[in-house]
């Protein structure tokens, strides 16, 4: 088990990118249509380097018609690249595109330097910012599965540790052997933090019982990453959320208690920020986290508009939405950042497409009571006025309704208690018997 936990952490160190190192970025298109979404992929895989610490040096988008099977790119351009890179003195090569594991290594020998594509960059930014438990054991099981494939590159430096008495089962030589033997040991490790992720989401999950219990409306907060999420959580309830100009600043999930002006308690959610071509391991990794915008009452789904693409990042977090079976929950949309906003017309364009849309700036507060009266008409949509006669042998449904409701009139009639009330979808059940008027 010991010579198992050192192999864990060989595996982990060797793919592990280095703050302060630099890097070439290299992106493909197969049109000129698509040479300016390439350049600008290639600005945003710019900001995960930023994020992470790694200094660029270039980006460079490549013209390609196919791709090749061993190398991904033709001989021609990876000579060309390969030149450019010990020029510029790169340290690492990073593809916006996904590379496969076997052009992945034939790569590294062309390149004669890491090589690695926006999946792992994406990895090692969310490991470097992990914060809860829960997101640290995701991150850990999206390296491992990321890596499963990889092997071959990864045993080159594992096959110099030499075999000690406690760990010779595990050393039984090189070669293919060895590779067998180290993909057992991941999927082990695998098997293990799934186990323990299933247990914090068990726990998650009944922490999300207790408040559907208490009957507390809960408003998650999604968008694309540094759309302005944590700022607008900070604006409303002075959460003191770490807040910065980069992507994933935010990747566990933050609840904050909230009073609305007509003194209604809420609940308000941080989540993960979205990105363009996120990688379906980590889509997996952190559904469990994800899924609080699925369990809540109200989506606040938050949209830059200071952000030369605001309509394709918005698309991507409905498209990543629909991926987890989000998109029919209530959406107010906001429009944020409308004080550095360059082109008044997308707002307007924005309203038409989305419904239920309103304009802020969370960082100087523009627009907030708008926005909370539009999250106070929205619950209120959730919730129903009902007048009942109850008898006062049921006076314990009284209480509940006290309790989870917002008594409009209460008064006593001989043995029956008569009630208006608004309450909650979930109570209408219970109080369907003693309907009055």
């Amino acid at each position: 088990m010991k010579e198992e936990k050192k192999k864990q952490h060989a595996y982990m160190e060797t793919v592990q990118l280095k703050a302060q190192q630099t890097a070439l970025l290299i992106g493909t298109y197969r049109s000129g249509d698509e040479k300016e979404l390439c350049q600008d992929y290639l600005d945003e895989l710019e900001r995960l380097c930023d994020t992470f610490g790694l200094t660029v040096k270039d980006k460079i988008p490549c013209s390609i018609k196919k791709i090749e099977a061993a190398t991904f790119l033709g001989k021609g351009k990876l000579e060309e690249l390969s030149l450019m890179a010990q020029e510029k003195e790169a340290d690492v090569i990073i593809f916006d595109d996904e590379i496969t594991p076997h052009q992945q290594r034939n790569l590294e020998k062309i390149f004669n330097r890491p090589v690695i594509d926006r999946t792992e960059l994406i990895i090692e930014v969310f490991a470097q910012r992990a914060q809860t438990r829960e997101a640290r054991l995701q991150i850990e099981l999206a390296k491992f599965r990321y890596q499963l494939p990889r092997l071959k590159r990864l045993w080159t430096h594992l096959s110099r540790q030499s075999g000690t008495a406690g760990g010779g089962a595990y050393l039984k030589g090189e070669g293919e052997k060895q590779i067998e033997i180290d993909r057992r040991i991941l999927r082990r490790q695998i098997e293990r933090l799934k186990t323990e992720i299933e247990d914090v989401a068990a726990q998650r999950e009944l922490q999300r019982s207790l408040r559907k219990r208490t009957s507390v409306p809960t408003f998650s907060i999604v968008g694309y990453t540094n759309a302005g999420k944590s700022t607008l959580l900070n604006a409303l309830t002075g959460a003191k959320v770490l807040v910065e100009d980069k992507l994933f600043a935010t990747l566990d999930t933050t609840t904050r208690k909230f009073t609305l002006p007509n003194k209604q308690d809420i609940l308000l959610i941080d989540t993960v920020g979205f990105i363009r071509k996120i990688p379906h391991t980590l889509v997996a990794a952190f559904k469990s986290t994800l899924e609080e915008a699925v369990h809540a009452d109200i989506l606040l789904h938050l949209i830059d508009v200071s952000h030369p693409k605001a309509e394709e990042q918005a698309e991507e977090t409905i498209k990543v939405l629909d991926e987890l079976g989000a998109t029919d929950q209530p959406m107010i949309t906001v429009l944020n950042k409308i004080d550095q906003c360059p082109n008044p017309f997308l707002i307007t364009k924005l309203r038409v497409k989305y419904p239920k849309t309103v304009a802020i700036s969370a960082l100087n507060g523009t627009g907030l009571d708008d926005l909370l009266e539009l999250m106070t008409k929205e619950i209120a949509l959730l919730r129903k006025i009902v007048t009942l006669r109850i008898p006062q042998s049921h006076y314990a449904l009284v209480s509940e309704l006290m309790r989870e409701g917002r008594v409009i009139l209460c008064e006593y009639e001989e043995n029956d208690i008569l009630m208006k009330v608004e309450i909650p979808a979930q109570l209408e059940h219970k109080v369907t018997p003693f309907l009055f008027g």
